[in-house]
């Protein structure tokens, strides 16, 4: 953890709180999954929390995001209340895509959270388009695409980047580099296991930030999306992370070890921003628990929310679905 920025106190809380309701949530949504109350994938962020929460500070209410399918993080970073993005997880029609997303597809228009998706590298091409059309309109805003270092192997991210970098689009492409595309790693993958430096042959800026600590990932962002707004193009920003957890529900976990885990656990970014905060006398005990109470009665209420919520109508199944008539 940095030792030499100091957040401030409200500051520093607030990317504690953030984080931890993320931690918190995700916590939930596994015991549910395993009650049977989630169903379908379910792929969570433990460990990563730094890099959404860092990045959202930086980004403003106009700018658009494009996550994958672990973006429970960036959906509660970005604002999506934990009532509706908990009854999207259920299926309800109360969740924030009328319970048609999921877990992989969550999507919320009035917060330009322009969905997850289960694509690996699908949704570059979309950022793509939507930082176009934001040039195209002189609209003042940005798009930021998150992906995993797996998604570099997918020719859409070569695309991407090609053409983000020839247009000069106001587009921030953030990696999460979790070091395991599934279950293979990183140095089994790519020829050149320092992402960041994939940006230069598209002649664009990239920087690698310790994406356990999330006010340096806020600073690295902070610098892109200054970079960017000045009209210098793209930006390509490569955070170094650690998921906790296996890929997804069904992950047995055979490609590595615990006490690999075990050493990156002790890089946990909430618990270092929280030795942080208490060194430099910006959190008391008081003040951390105040924080657990009420991440605690927001999950609450948000599972009594999803619970009350109801399924969609048998009849609204073809509702949004455009039907072309076939031929007899």
């Amino acid at each position: 953890m940095s030792d030499d920025a100091s957040p401030g106190r409200a500051h520093g809380q607030l990317l504690l709180r953030e984080m931890l309701r993320i931690r918190r949530f995700e916590a939930r949504c596994s015991e549910l999954y395993q009650a049977g109350k989630i169903r379908g994938f379910l792929h969570l962020y433990d460990g990563e929390e730094a890099v959404s929460v860092g990045v959202m500070q930086a980004l403003g209410p106009e700018d658009a995001v494009v996550a994958t399918y672990r973006e429970h993080g960036q959906a509660l970073a970005r604002g999506i209340p934990m009532g509706p993005l908990m009854a999207e997880m259920y299926g309800k029609q109360q969740g924030c895509s009328r319970g048609r997303g999921g877990s992989m597809h969550i999507f919320d228009r009035e917060r330009h959270f322009y969905g997850g998706n289960a694509i690996v590298g699908g949704g570059l091409p979309l950022a793509v388009g939507i930082a176009l059309a934001d040039r195209r309109l002189r609209r003042p805003a940005l798009t930021a695409c998150f992906f995993g270092e797996g998604a570099v192997d997918e020719g859409a991210f070569h695309e991407s980047m090609n053409l983000a970098a020839l247009w000069s689009l106001p587009l921030l492409f953030v990696c999460e580099n979790n070091l395991y595309s599934m279950g293979t790693p990183v140095a089994l993958a790519e020829a050149e296991t320092d992402i960041a430096r994939k940006a230069r042959c598209y002649h664009m800026p990239g920087e690698a930030v310790d994406g356990m600590d999330p006010m340096a990932v806020e600073a690295a962002a902070r610098r892109a999306v200054a970079a960017i707004r000045s009209g210098s193009g793209p930006f390509f920003l490569e955070c170094r992370t650690y998921r906790f957890r296996a890929h997804s529900m069904f992950d047995a976990q055979l490609y590595r070890d615990k006490d690999e885990i075990g050493r990156w656990r002790q890089r946990d970014p909430i618990a270092g921003l929280q030795q942080q905060l208490r060194d430099q006398q910006l959190l008391g005990s008081d003040d951390l628990a105040g924080l657990e109470a009420g991440i605690e009665r927001e999950l609450a209420d948000a599972v009594a929310f999803a619970e009350a919520g109801t399924l969609e109508p048998v009849s609204d199944l073809l509702r949004f679905v455009t039907l072309d008539k076939v031929p007899q």
